[in-house]
């Protein structure tokens, strides 16, 4: 049985997805898994990743991931080993392609765009945001597009979590993921689902089998 922090999709860990799309994808001289977890470790490393023993201080609840990143890439430099770029994959995203990574790295050109990631498109409008004041009464987040019509705004999209590429220099320099000049690769929603909750696992398995279903065919 899998442990807490293993969960199944599909007879296979949710990690196990995200190896293997990094891997089919050709590009890296290394897919490395930065955790602290032993479990995680043993599993990533038997669906074929590296792994990189995250630091203690870079474990909780509170450390941010350009910190991890940046820690990784100096402990590989540390040994001899300098990129260019990187490439940041999240576990959590299972349906997420190697087709998807190939086209967010290959939206990198030095000096033209130094940062790229993975966008959806919105579910909903997002200048329709409303806000639960403390009165419990709702008010518009941005009371001044509350009610400017959709063809009167330029398209929008959401980051959707799951893949992220910037060249070295650029990261190190500006320490974002979102960094300037930027690119986004759109992915549909069906692929874009990230797992956060029970319920994000649950859609994700009925997307799965969706995408199985239409595979068949």
């Amino acid at each position: 049985m899998p442990g807490k922090n293993i969960v199944d999709f599909f007879g296979k860990p949710v990690i196990a997805y995200t190896i293997e799309a990094s891997l089919d994808s050709g590009l890296f001289d290394r897919v490395v898994v930065s955790t602290e977890d032993a479990e995680i470790a043993e599993v990533s490393s038997r669906f074929g990743a590296l792994v990189g023993a995250r630091p203690p201080q870079l474990a909780t609840d509170d450390a941010h991931l350009v910190d991890v990143i940046l820690d990784l890439l100096d402990r590989e430099a540390a040994t001899g080993r300098d990129y260019d770029q990187f490439c940041m994959v999240h576990a959590t995203a299972p349906l997420r392609r190697a087709d998807d990574i190939r086209a967010v790295m290959a939206l990198l050109e030095p000096g033209a765009c130094d940062f790229a990631a993975a966008f959806t498109n919105y579910n909903l409008p997002p200048y329709q945001a409303l806000k639960v004041g403390d009165d419990g009464l709702l008010s518009p987040m941005w009371p001044e597009l509350i009610a400017i019509q959709s063809h009167n705004l330029p398209p929008m999209l959401a980051g959707n979590g799951s893949t992220y590429a910037a060249s070295v220099p650029a990261f190190r320099e500006q320490i974002m993921f979102f960094g300037a000049p930027l690119k986004g690769h759109l992915m549909d929603a069906m692929h874009s689902i990230d797992i956060d909750t029970a319920e994000d696992l649950e859609i994700a398995r009925l997307i799965k089998s969706r995408l199985d279903e239409m595979d068949r065919r």
